[in-house]
């Protein structure tokens, strides 16, 4: 009976206090909700820019070897090495090659046998010809003879005047005849010799165009026969031969000191200077040819090597063709960031910094000492909105 007296008030729960103690359910859950927007809006944005954002166009520009002269240089071109005397050695007969003595890169002399095409067609007319000659030759000592008693007879009245007269004319005959079998031997002889085909000049052979069997004509007009059978080219006349604009051939005069780089040797120079300046320009490309004469050269330089010419002040010092060619990139391309020297890469369509260690000036370009390495791209014209990681365009 006493259960039922007892106080169960003290098991009530208090939300009153619940309510005060801590932060309300609700409040938490909205920042929670305002966190995650937050975090959602930066990730849009940052996919934003990612890919929709416009990316910054640029264009680049090469890590190249440059030599000091570059500096007193007027204006620089860009050509190829040709050879002045080139020859694309034909026959003037027609016939099957049955001899080729030279190969890619032999030395010929001048006059030189280097292919013979098949000949026994045409030593058959010399044979016949010779032959034709010497029986004319044999009738002149009968015809001489002969008009030698008309003319005794003559005299002493033992004969006529037409028998005379007949005997003169067989005599000039076959004196005519004479002369005509020697020309048929002589052209005979002609016709012999274009069956060797020899070297014009000294020279090296650069190409070999036929092979033995093959069917040579003066002018080819199949796919199966062959005009020209080897290239020969005098490697002692070599120049580069490169287009100016016509807005710059003012800057350019005979005998004006260049210098010359091959594309296939960035760090060997040649001294030359302008040969001759071609007086006509092409008028689609609006460029005037201007050829430069090498000083002296090596083996190194064969014909249609690409060059570059730079074409220097005639007052420009040359104490410095000793030095040796550095790796440089245009200034523009080199920019400041934290203090530290860089140039800008491009990989994924993103903008990525290379830290280099940077040397002298040369004009519109700097050395580079460390960092780079020659034939490298890098952007050029890099300015404020160029940066790590940043969506690039390449021109």
């Amino acid at each position: 009976m006493e259960k039922k007296h007892i106080d169960l008030s003290a098991l009530r729960i208090n939300r009153n206090k619940e309510q005060t103690d801590g932060p309300p359910k609700k409040t938490g859950k909205y920042i929670g909700i305002g966190i995650a927007v937050l975090i959602l809006i930066a990730a849009c944005i940052y996919l934003y820019d990612m890919i929709f954002a416009p990316a910054v166009e640029v264009t680049l520009t090469t890590v190249s070897w440059t030599s000091p002269a570059q500096s007193n240089a007027v204006l620089t071109a860009s050509g190829y090495v040709v050879a002045q005397r080139k020859a694309a050695v034909a026959s003037k007969g027609t016939g099957r090659l049955v001899y080729l003595g030279v190969v890619e890169g032999d030395r010929v002399k001048k006059n030189r046998i280097i292919a013979r095409l098949e000949d026994s067609d045409v030593r058959a007319l010399l044979n016949q010809a010779i032959a034709n000659l010497r029986m004319n030759e044999a009738d002149l000592k009968d015809a001489q003879q002969s008009f030698k008693r008309q003319k005794d007879l003559l005299e002493k009245g033992l004969t006529t005047q037409a028998e005379y007269d007949a005997a003169e004319a067989r005599q000039s005959r076959v004196i005519a005849n004479i002369e005509l079998a020697k020309a048929m031997v002589e052209g005979a002889e002609v016709n012999l010799e274009n069956t060797y085909i020899r070297a014009p000049f000294d020279g090296t052979v650069l190409t070999k165009n036929a092979d033995i069997g093959e069917m040579v004509v003066p002018m080819a007009a199949s796919a199966g026969s062959k005009s020209a059978v080897v290239t020969i080219a005098d490697m002692t006349s070599l120049q580069v031969e490169a287009d100016v604009s016509e807005s710059s051939i003012e800057h350019i005069k005979a005998d004006q000191p260049c210098e010359i780089t091959l594309d296939a040797y960035p760090q060997v120079r040649y001294q030359g200077y302008v040969a001759k300046i071609v007086p006509t320009a092409d008028r689609a490309k609006a460029t005037v040819l201007v050829k430069v004469a090498f000083r002296s050269y090596d083996s190194r330089v064969l014909p249609e090597m690409g060059a570059k010419v730079l074409y220097l002040t005639n007052a420009s010092d040359t104490s410095n063709s000793s030095e040796k060619p550095c790796l440089t990139v245009p200034a523009a391309a080199v920019a400041e960031r934290d203090g530290k020297k860089v140039v800008y890469r491009v990989f994924d369509d993103k903008a990525c910094s290379v830290m280099i260690t940077a040397g002298r000036t040369m004009g519109t370009r700097v050395e580079i000492l460390s960092g780079m390495t020659s034939g490298e791209k890098v952007i050029d014209k890099v300015n404020e909105t160029i940066s790590d990681g940043i969506k690039v365009k390449v021109l």
